[in-house]
């Protein structure tokens, strides 16, 4: 699999003039690095970082991103990641990730499907996991699925950021729509247990909320001993 591994920095008082205020902004900015596919399914993963002097934005992708204006040269960095990279069995990571369920909603009209049976997914809506332990369970579903294992002595949990939006609505007088975004982060040490499916994970991303800068495994080589 060919997947590129682009860096940006941005600091405060350029990314404040290109209106680079929210999750949402950046989530179409980095857009600008994939010309002429503003119709196609996206298919890259972003990590958004608030450093001292600035944003690091982190992407993920399987083709070359090309540097968008808002991004000075000096500090855009793409390159391909080397297949020699994935052939390691455990790495040292970090996930910022957007651990839900769904819950049934009340307030929601029941949906019934054309056999009779209302529609559970339909009547539900997503709430954010806060519990250690359900955040530990969640992300172990999700690497069983992902061809990984966690290793739970390494596992450690922090809250991240919640990130904060406006998403603007279809219409001429329609305001903008309010949103907001938990993230968790995730650190420790993973094993590769199918390694095709590891890869389609990495490509793919893990939990929600992707478009928002979360899902991308950030993975260093760790030693087997």
């Amino acid at each position: 699999m060919n997947l590129f591994l682009s860096r940006a920095f941005v600091d405060y008082e350029l990314a404040f003039k290109r209106g680079l205020r929210d999750a949402y902004r950046w989530h179409q900015a980095v857009w600008e690095a994939f010309p002429g596919r503003s119709t196609a399914k996206r298919d890259f993963l972003t990590r958004l970082d608030v450093q001292d002097r600035g944003f690091q934005v982190l992407i993920l992708s399987p083709v070359e991103p090309t540097k968008p204006d808002w991004c000075p040269t000096d500090h855009w960095e793409a390159k391909p990641i080397p297949q020699s990279f994935w052939s390691h069995d455990r790495y040292a990571f970090q996930l910022r990730a957007n651990p839900t369920k769904k819950v049934a909603d009340p307030g929601r009209p029941k949906v019934v499907g054309s056999d009779g049976r209302i529609n559970r997914n339909k009547n539900a809506r997503r709430v954010a996991l806060l519990r250690r332990e359900d955040l530990v369970a969640w992300l172990q579903r999700k690497a069983e699925a992902g061809g990984f294992r966690i290793d739970p002595d390494t596992l450690r949990t922090h809250p991240a950021r919640k990130e904060f939006f406006w998403k603007p609505r279809n219409g001429e007088n329609a305001k903008a729509m309010p949103g907001v975004v938990q993230g968790i982060e995730f650190r420790g040490v993973l094993e590769v247990a199918d390694r095709e499916r590891f890869l389609q994970t990495l490509h793919r991303g893990v939990g929600s909320a992707k478009a928002f800068g979360f899902g991308l495994l950030v993975l260093a080589p760790a030693s087997t001993t």
